[in-house]
């Protein structure tokens, strides 16, 4: 008898536009990148599930007779069983599983959060429900199943990032809208600085200070929020603030507008690769003097790449370390070549579909 086999993969993320935006129900422009989480698996004739994860040597194992209980900190692939089970989803057996990668780990590129989709992507085929082939309820699921479930601070953008693939704008207002961007885009140079990021401290920390600063302003001027113009007054108010409340709301307020010229980009009938490109460095400034998530190690990888030829350059994800990109149609090869000089791990990659499976 023939062995049933299964094998999911999704991809990790670049955020383009909109660092610290998502979970201010801000919009975002993100694209996934072809570097992947991979999960295949072999069916058991039991309940349990063996989990082998090579890339960071470990193992796991557990039963799926019952509600699982947490033993790690973010324990995924038990919270991604749980999360399913109460959604009425019946797993009729056990697998084997190796879960194995090319994304960067805990640098900025969601390698988590490709991981939880993959894994909802790959319980939800394995108990043969429909919603296997529905990429933004694996995504709702996949957030679920790492933010909600622990109460952490994050928002949605890399699940949905993971799940559809390509470039995406998502707008996080009341209504959560996602929209497919035409993709235009060439090579980009990735390239991870090796140093790791606290990435739940940093948004807790960003997010605190930006709600209290609308609150502030909200107090003087009725009806401001975050997706309101910066008038004046506005503008006089936040010159009020604290220092750390005032930088990291303007930088917030930057990023929204920012981005909204990202989109209005991708949207236009000739895409400027160029415009891109200075845009992407001017949020990378907005990140660096206002949101001040960049390190030493950061800017000099950016000002390698930008000397070797990039059209722009900024830091990716949270930050504070992790990964930086650069945009480098037709020069990818020696902006690699320039930031593989300073230290870092670099990988040229290209914009890629959503979670699959193989």
């Amino acid at each position: 008898m023939k062995e049933e086999t299964l094998r999911v993969s999704s991809p990790g993320r670049v955020c383009l536009f909109g660092e610290h935006q998502d979970y201010f129900g801000l919009p975002i422009i993100a694209a996934a990148i072809n570097l992947r989480i991979s999960i295949s698996g072999t069916k058991r004739e039991d309940k349990l599930i063996n989990i082998d994860l090579p890339d960071i040597r470990d193992k796991e194992e557990f039963s799926l007779e019952s509600e699982l209980e947490y033993t790690r900190e973010r324990d995924y692939l038990k919270s991604g069983v749980n999360v399913l089970r109460r959604q009425g989803i019946v797993f009729p057996s056990g697998w084997d599983c190796l879960v194995k990668g090319t994304i960067p780990i805990n640098s900025g590129t969601a390698s988590s959060s490709a991981l939880v989709v993959a894994w909802v992507k790959f319980l939800l085929e394995a108990a043969g429900d429909d919603r296997a082939d529905n990429a933004e309820e694996i995504a709702e699921m996949a957030f679920l199943t790492e933010v909600a479930e622990f109460k952490e601070p994050g928002g949605k953008m890399d699940h949905f990032s993971s799940a559809l693939g390509g470039v995406i704008t998502i707008d996080f207002g009341e209504a959560l809208k996602v929209k497919r961007l035409k993709n235009p885009l060439m090579e980009f140079v990735l390239a991870d600085s090796l140093q790791k990021k606290d990435t739940t401290g940093m948004l807790g920390y960003i997010k605190k200070h930006v709600l209290e600063g609308t609150a502030s302003l909200q107090k003087k001027i009725d009806g401001f929020n975050l997706k309101s113009p910066v008038t004046q007054r506005e503008r006089d108010e936040m010159e009020k603030l604290p220092p750390d409340v005032k930088r990291l709301l303007k930088g917030t307020l930057l990023t929204r507008d920012l981005t909204a010229k990202g989109r209005a980009l991708f949207e236009s009938e000739a895409f400027d690769h160029a415009q891109f490109g200075q845009l992407l460095s001017r949020q990378h400034e907005v990140l660096r003097d206002y949101i001040r998530i960049s390190t030493p190690k950061i800017e000099q990888m950016i000002e390698a790449s930008l000397k070797a030829g990039a059209l722009g350059a900024k830091t990716n994800g949270s930050g504070g370390g992790g990964c930086m990109f650069a945009y480098a149609p037709e020069k990818a090869e020696r902006v690699a070549e320039a930031l593989e000089k300073t230290g870092a791990e670099v990988h040229v990659v290209r914009i890629a579909d959503g979670v699959r499976r193989e």
